[in-house]
């Protein structure tokens, strides 16, 4: 029998001081289904950790999500102390062991089991489901050791397309992941479904959602028409990056389309470089298609999450040119499959930034987005043939020139007049745009010699690029005379889709920044470290300043500067002296002088996501959260009771309220056993003195 000190003791485990829970941000490692439809309430499941006193998420844009249950591993002592009490409930639905309980009990009131033994047995599987959560003995993920479930409404007027979702605790905000919003309608896999006799799937287009366990096949079956010009994009290493403890870093899903004989019609393991496979197919016939994803070495865990978008929808392969001069009308050749048009005209603005997106089709039939770059030089385009250093498009610096390595073996030339000592920077933006091109640059004087060559830059600044394919060449040129730009596909590929943008020009030296971590949770008044990296341009040397632009009242930030040999700096982000609230967004800009003139630059929210063990990528954040925490309740000494049983009886007791999530309820009215003392089972209320929050 539980006394009132097994009670006193299980409380003690649950309780934390005000400041243990505040040493650790909340995590999440993922978010499934990872999106829904317009105008529908779905329950979604995440696991993460540090995740005491969650109450719900942050999310934009016509959203609300709240909480339904969050369950946490049990502690060995825990475990212990339900399986006792897992025992003495069988004991009293147990007519016999029942019999002899009451009269061992002979001062206890008896048991009515009518009319208690629904409560009872609800309480025993409530124990029993506590008891079976694989996460009590399996420790080896303890960044998914917590799971939660929340209940999230798609308002019918929620905008479509990508969100950001960060779980809300008592120590203030989780780390963002990704959400999406769509129009279409949404299917969540039904396990088991790795057997050819699963269920036809309603018709297309549609989004399938699942997850990949270890060794698993997912496997729908589609109907599908002959002549069908069928697209199906599978979303895996989209929804999470990186992982850390993975090889070779995220879910690698592989699709495979297999036909009503069992012959496979298409596969992918990729598109492009992207990891996320994508089948482009023409249907053979008419009839039951099985469509399969599975993970390309068999791996699986509960974050291999996908979203599957199948159908006879628009995608975008490529387009050109890849960009265009500021304020002014491009033309945009659109190459793909189901594509409304072929043609668009993009007018970017002079405040676009670096890139704008490009898609097309009307919701719910809205194609894939690509990246349009937004120039400030002057431009102009490759014309062929243009192989051979005879054959050189000829080129007046700065400029920057579009093209395509539009055949496999094909080589682009460009020749220009230099002056001895004259610095030139040639920089090619194909892979960062969306082109599958792997460019090599190669820069020559007019006699043939090679001065410089470059196949691979790394830019810091594409967090989700693993192969940086870019090319860059800073050269001083060693006299006056013309000089010629190579520019091939290193595996020598090419096509319609190998698309580039060649800068030309002398340095342009300039910056950006990015700020780590994307949220930050800070009690009032006090302080958080940030960092700010610093991603120097064309040999920008100069300090760049860090200041808050339009902070609320009371944030301040200090050893906000980045001295000229440095690439980043921690800072101290200074909270208000009184709690929030809400959230609060804030801005981080960095000034720095280069040529004589003030150049600012806004600082990118980042998060510095680990890749398979080793790698580190700065992955950018919508936007920058800080959440300001008012000062922590001091917890009162218990009651100088509270280790003594309660000295009335059970049917004079007032009932528990079941905390957050639990599935138990009790009632004052009749003699009741004693609650449970498990998380998210509410402990029965004793003769002690409640905790007073502040």
């Amino acid at each position: 029998m539980i006394r009132g000190w097994r009670i006193a003791c299980f409380a003690a485990v649950l309780a934390a001081s005000p400041a243990a829970w505040a040493q650790r941000n909340p995590e999440i490692a993922y978010i499934y289904p990872a999106g829904g439809q317009q105008g529908t309430t779905i329950e979604v499941a995440l696991a993460g950790r540090y995740l005491d006193g969650v109450t719900g998420a942050v999310v934009s844009g016509g959203v609300e999500a709240s909480l339904v249950e969050h369950v946490k591993p049990l502690s060995g002592k825990e475990i212990n102390l339900l399986r006792d009490r897992l025992k003495e409930l069988q004991a009293l639905v147990d007519p016999k062991k029942n019999a002899q309980k009451n009269a061992a009990d002979d001062d206890k009131p008896a048991v009515d089991t009518e009319i208690d033994r629904a409560a009872i047995e609800k309480e025993i599987a409530e124990i029993q489901r506590k008891l079976a959560n694989p996460k009590n003995r399996n420790r080896d993920n303890p960044q998914l050791a917590e799971d939660l479930r929340l209940r999230i409404q798609l308002a019918a007027d929620a905008v479509p397309g990508r969100r950001e979702l960060r779980v809300r605790t008592a120590a203030g905000l989780s780390n963002p992941v990704v959400f999406h919003v769509g129009k279409l309608p949404e299917w969540n896999e039904k396990e088991p479904n790795e057997k050819l006799d699963t269920e036809v799937l309603p018709a297309l287009p549609l989004v399938i959602n699942g997850r990949i366990m270890p060794g698993d096949v997912d496997r729908f079956k589609l109907r599908l028409a002959k002549g069908m010009r069928l697209v199906v994009r599978a979303g895996a290493r989209e929804m999470i990056p990186y992982l850390a403890d993975g090889v070779p870093g995220w879910f690698q899903a592989t699709l495979g389309l297999y036909g009503p004989d069992g012959r496979e019609v298409a596969y992918a393991d990729d598109y492009t470089f992207h990891p996320d496979p994508v089948i482009l197919c023409e249907v053979p016939a008419d009839g039951e298609y099985v469509l399969e994803i599975k993970d390309a070495i068999y791996r699986g865990r509960e974050d291999f999450v996908y979203r599957i978008t199948a159908g006879e929808l628009p995608f975008v392969t490529s387009i050109f040119p890849l960009g265009g001069p500021a304020g002014e009308e491009t033309t945009v050749e659109l190459k793909g499959w189901n594509l409304p048009q072929d043609k668009l005209t993009i007018t970017a603005k002079d405040d676009a930034g670096p890139t704008i997106p490009v898609s097309v089709g009307q919701a719910p039939a809205v194609s894939n987005t690509l990246p349009f770059a937004v120039g400030v030089l002057a431009e102009d385009r490759e014309q062929e043939p243009n192989g051979q250093p005879a054959d050189a498009c000829k080129v007046t610096l700065p400029i920057i020139m579009n093209g395509r390595i539009d055949r496999p073996g094909d080589c682009d030339v460009f020749c220009f007049e230099g002056k001895a000592g004259q610095a030139v920077v040639a920089e090619v933006y194909a892979r960062r745009l969306e082109s599958p091109l792997d460019s090599i640059l190669k820069l020559t004087d007019a006699q043939g010699r090679k001065l410089a060559a470059n196949d691979d830059h790394e830019d810091k600044g594409a967090g989700l690029i693993t192969h940086h394919a870019d090319s860059y060449i800073a050269a001083t040129l060693p006299s006056d005379g013309t000089y010629y730009l190579h520019l091939s596909d290193a595996q020598r590929n090419g096509g319609p889709d190998y698309g580039y943008r060649l800068r030309i020009s002398p340095p342009r030296p300039d910056f950006e920044l990015r700020v780590v971590p994307s949220t930050v949770n800070v009690r009032a008044g006090s302080s958080a470290a940030v960092t700010v990296h610093a991603l120097r341009r064309d040999g920008f040397t100069g300090d760049i300043t860090v200041v808050l632009k339009d902070a609320p009242k009371g944030f301040t930030l200090s050893g906000g500067e980045i001295a000229a040999d440095k690439n980043e700096v921690k800072m101290s982000l200074k909270s208000p002296p009184g709690g929030m609230k809400e959230p609060v967004t804030l801005t981080f800009e960095g000034k720095a002088t280069i040529d004589g003139r003030q150049v600012t630059r806004r600082a990118l929210p980042a998060d510095n996501k680990m890749q398979a063990f080793y790698y580190s990528h700065l992955v950018c954040a919508e936007d920058f959260k800080v959440t300001v925490i008012g000062r922590a309740a001091q917890a009162k000494k218990p009651a100088a009771n509270a280790n003594k049983p309660a000295s009335k009886p059970a049917a004079q007791t007032a009932a528990a309220k079941p905390a957050a999530g639990a599935a138990m309820t009790q009632t004052a009215a009749k003699p009741m056993p004693r609650a449970a003392p498990a998380a998210n089972i509410a402990p029965p209320q004793t003769a002690k003195k409640p905790v007073k929050k502040q």
